[in-house]
């Protein structure tokens, strides 16, 4: 066993779980770490997998609230609205991704378009938390179709990355008039379709990739990314409570120039 692999395994597991539900971008961080520390092991299958263990996190962590919409899907009218605004909020993403995520990571996914996006979503944050807000949902479910059609369109920009998925579609929702905690919530809940179709989508065009002998590398990477997006995400609902986006907004700004300068003056040769 490799336990450098290991190593390098449990860090990205870590990165993926630490920064999937922050407003931060998880993919845009796996990027530039696994650039950073050399990660190979079938590097896309693998981020499969610890994507995976991020999304059950969150399946764990709000499992009351889908067992409830799991049985009163057929005779629940909020259920049923529940469902229907997850779906119209994850279709833009599903086609837009189809049609265009070859184009996407063949020339967006590299550390110097992930330190470009890390900036200007940061530059959002900032302009967004510093507007006025107007909240006028302030549950998941008095959410109208519209404005789950708002957040998957949203959703759609964070596809290149170094946008982050969670950020988009939360500070979507508060642009759109969403609480903080109703904006964070139904992006936890909305990136589970979206993960679990992204993921098995991948798990389909990259089957040939899968080898028995990655095995332990994945379980790694896999429990502790659980793990870690299981702390992250009840971390976030109470520090959202009674603070602003702001601190995400100035860690993107900082780390995305560290990765600019760093670049040009030749300290680290990042991968283009």
């Amino acid at each position: 066993m490799d336990f450098i692999l290991i190593i390098k395994a449990i860090v990205m597991g870590l990165v993926e779980g630490i920064t999937e539900f922050l407003p931060i971008s998880s993919t845009g961080h796996l990027i530039v770490v696994g650039d950073l520390i050399g990660f190979k092991s079938q590097g896309h299958v693998f981020e499969i997998a610890i994507q995976l263990g991020a999304i059950l996190a969150v399946v764990v962590e709000y499992r009351k609230k889908f067992t409830q919409v799991a049985f009163g899907m057929f005779n629940d009218k909020q259920s049923q609205g529940f469902i229907l605004n997850l779906l119209i909020a994850f279709l833009p993403a599903a086609i837009i991704g189809v049609m265009f995520i070859s184009i996407i990571k063949t020339y967006f996914f590299n550390p110097l378009s992930v330190a470009t996006m890390l900036i200007l979503g940061g530059l959002v944050i900032l302009w967004a938390e510093r507007r006025q807000h107007h909240e006028r949902v302030s549950s998941v479910e008095d959410m109208q179709w519209t404005d789950a059609l708002k957040i998957g369109l949203f959703q759609v920009v964070s596809m290149i990355p170094g946008t982050s998925r969670s950020g988009a579609t939360i500070i979507g929702g508060l642009f759109i008039g969403l609480n903080r905690k109703v904006a964070a919530e139904f992006s936890f809940f909305l990136a589970v379709p979206t993960m679990f179709a992204a993921t098995f989508y991948d798990i389909y065009k990259h089957r040939d990739l899968l080898d028995g002998s990655d095995l332990p590398v994945f379980a790694t990477g896999f429990i502790t990314a659980f793990f870690s997006a299981w702390l992250a995400v009840r971390t976030l609902v109470r520090f959202v409570a009674n603070h602003t986006y702001e601190i995400f907004a100035w860690y993107r700004i900082v780390f995305g120039l560290v990765i600019l300068i760093t670049a040009y003056s030749g300290l680290v040769s990042w991968g283009k």
